[in-house]
């Protein structure tokens, strides 16, 4: 098991899925406030170019909801059969879901739009399930046997839910749970590549959803990336203060760097001022 979690870990650094920034230049996030590392979980389907590529992809099929599923299984299964990363990642999920949820304890596996779907449908091809494909508008198709159907009953069926990152669920709690539960279906149990430690476990098991995860993010994933040389004891020691007390980091790297705001409205990247200024608007940046 220590071997998978390290192979694990060098595929997150090695794609840049996690992605821990110079000590003393944290990340803008889109909410307006400030972090020490990104996650595109994604990446792990080889790379960040084709992470992109497979977005673009679903973007131009997701619209053409019966077919979306069979040209993206195509596409994915394809990948699995010639990237090295993508299907090390796809054979630990597979493992991982193998040793922990016994085959007749659910009867589907869902994915809900879009980077859900870079893991679940290979998952559910692999597995030999159903796949639910849900789509952000509560919409969802069954694929089986190479055909797509709309999601209209499941008689009570369980699911599982496969996801590239859980943080706070509330993708689950407004779209995912719902779709299944509309269709008169229970989902039992989610999977994750990685979960963020924000709350969104604790939200599922109140739904009634047994939560599981290849990777949690703590120290201790940092700390063994530390020892591994994939990040500096300068970055480590800015992360580990931000698991500590985001908040507080955030108050007092304001308050240690004063310039740090007007440069990035200054930046000439529209992105980063827009953030920067949302930073302004919300008060994240009053060390009063």
């Amino acid at each position: 098991m220590e071997n998978v979690r390290e192979r694990l870990l060098k595929a997150l650094f090695d794609t840049r899925a996690i992605r821990v920034c110079p000590a003393g230049e944290p990340f803008w996030y889109t909410s307006g406030k400030i972090g020490p590392y990104y996650i595109n979980t994604h990446f792990l389907y080889g790379s960040e170019e084709k992470a992109n590529s497979l977005l673009k992809v679903i973007d131009g099929v997701k619209d053409n909801k019966e077919e979306c599923t069979g040209v993206l299984r195509e596409i994915v299964m394809k990948n699995y059969n010639e990237d090295d990363i993508y299907r090390n990642t796809i054979d630990i999920l597979v493992d991982a879901i193998k040793d922990t949820i016994p085959n007749d304890d659910y009867d589907y596996i869902s994915g809900g739009e879009r980077r859900d779907w870079f893991f679940s449908i290979a998952a559910a091809d692999l597995l030999q399930k159903p796949h639910i494909t849900i789509f952000k508008d509560l919409d969802a198709y069954v694929f089986q046997n190479g055909r797509s159907e709309r999601l209209i009953s499941v008689n009570g069926a369980r699911v599982l839910h496969i996801a590239d990152l859980i943080t706070s669920a509330s993708s689950y709690e407004r779209a995912w749970i719902p779709a299944i539960r509309n269709a008169g279906g229970v989902m039992k149990h989610s999977f994750v590549i990685i979960d963020r430690m924000q709350g969104g476990s604790e939200l599922l098991e109140k739904h009634g959803v047994k939560s599981n995860a290849l990777v949690c993010i703590d120290d201790g994933v940092f700390r063994e990336a530390c020892r591994k040389n994939y990040i500096n004891k300068g970055q480590l020691e800015m992360v580990i203060k931000y698991i500590e007390n985001p908040d507080m980091f955030m108050k007092e790297f304001f308050k240690n760097n004063p310039d740090f705001i007007e440069k990035a409205l200054n930046s000439g990247d529209e992105k980063t001022a827009s953030r920067a200024r949302l930073c302004i608007e919300k008060g994240y940046c009053d060390i009063s």
